[in-house]
């Protein structure tokens, strides 16, 4: 079930093949960052140094992933403490996959109206020349 919805909102790609040792796609860095960190935490904060360190991983590696996270509005930043610095750590939005998923959908929808806005006023103008034209 996971490995399907991360593949279908694009944070896993199909025919993912992990550039590691990993065996499998829950095997693999995406999939353990997200599932074993995440979502068995949402309520806690990861630093990307801590993230690195339990995954054996690069902090670019981790950062890359979060990023497309980040991108789907399916995180939040905030402070955490990380070997006695104050660090910016991620979770998911709210702490509760339902509600970031709600946010995400919120600025898909509001994206959409605004693509939609800028198609008629573009085909406007266009009437608008073409019509001016003739």
């Amino acid at each position: 079930m996971a490995e399907t919805f991360l593949m279908q909102i694009g944070y896993i790609p199909k025919g993912y093949d992990p550039k590691t040792s990993a065996t499998s796609i829950r095997d693999s860095i995406p999939y353990r960052l997200f599932m074993d960190f995440f979502m068995r935490n949402m309520g806690k904060a990861w630093s990307v140094e801590e993230l690195a360190a339990l995954l054996g991983t690069s902090k670019p590696t981790v950062y890359r992933h979060i990023n497309k996270l980040k991108s789907m509005d399916l995180l939040e930043s905030t402070d955490v403490e990380f070997d006695g610095q104050t660090r910016k750590g991620y979770r998911i939005r709210y702490g509760d996959l339902v509600k970031a998923w709600s946010f995400t959908e919120a600025n898909i929808q509001m994206a959409m109206d605004n693509y939609r806005k800028t198609v008629a006023h573009f085909q406007e103008l266009m009437d608008k020349r073409r019509y001016g034209d003739e």
